[in-house]
């Protein structure tokens, strides 16, 4: 570790609109098992706690009940579906690449900490040729805890060689809030992600509704860490 602030991001929602392809994926498994599809406004809403929670949700939506190791299925066939489908409709919110090459042109360096699976998250990153921009990628199976615990957020600033005192937490969701609170760091919040409750409602440092914003409410942050 080093005296690196990092800037550590979550990714569905916040880095990136994953909603068209999660939302195609989860509407390709009900559909074929002759279940009602969801509209891209009820399954955005469900998205931001993993593949499994996602499924889930889905099926209690359309009133579905699966056993443990049919979700465990779903699960696999979700995956397979997925991946190569992965960036089929998911892009990059606007202002986010310019955010974050200024932050690297700052010395920042810049994380993912999301509940997504790592190699998923590695997939997405890749094919919307950023993921060179990321001195880590953490995702829900890269340790052997997850957000909100706040040992996910410390130990993927400390995987991209960092100092968490120095740190913040870019989210957009309550899990987010929460995790950045429960190891001690700052957050800042996007409010157009994915969640049922505006995310203002959880009390982040900072709220920004584009990118452009990012710098400012980082800035003003560590103003006030200072003071």
């Amino acid at each position: 570790m080093d005296s690196s602030p990092v800037l550590a991001l979550d990714l569905d929602g916040t880095l990136v609109d994953t909603a068209p392809d999660l939302v195609a994926t989860l509407n390709m498994l009900l559909e074929r098992d002759g279940l009602r599809t969801l509209s891209m406004a009820e399954a955005t809403e469900m998205i931001g706690a993993g593949v499994q929670a996602l499924i889930e949700r889905g099926l209690k939506a359309v009133g579905a009940d699966r056993t443990p190791e049919q979700i465990d299925r779903l699960f696999d066939e979700f995956v397979a579906y997925y991946e190569p489908h992965i960036a089929d409709g998911s892009r990059p919110y606007p202002g986010v690449v310019a955010a974050i090459d200024r932050f690297r042109a700052r010395g920042w360096r810049l994380a993912v900490c999301t509940n997504k699976l790592e190699g998923l998250s590695r997939a997405l990153l890749r094919d919307l040729g950023i993921i060179d921009r990321f001195a880590a990628v953490c995702g829900g199976d890269t340790f052997d805890i997850r957000k909100p615990d706040g040992q996910h957020l410390l130990r993927t600033i400390a995987k991209a060689g960092g100092d968490p005192m120095a740190s913040v937490m870019v989210g957009d969701s309550e899990t987010d809030v929460k995790t950045a609170r429960n190891a001690g760091l700052p957050v800042v919040c996007v409010d157009f992600g994915y969640t049922p409750v505006p995310v203002a409602t959880f009390g982040p440092d900072r709220l920004i509704s584009h990118f452009d914003q990012l710098d400012e409410a980082v800035d003003a942050i560590l103003a006030a860490r200072t003071t």
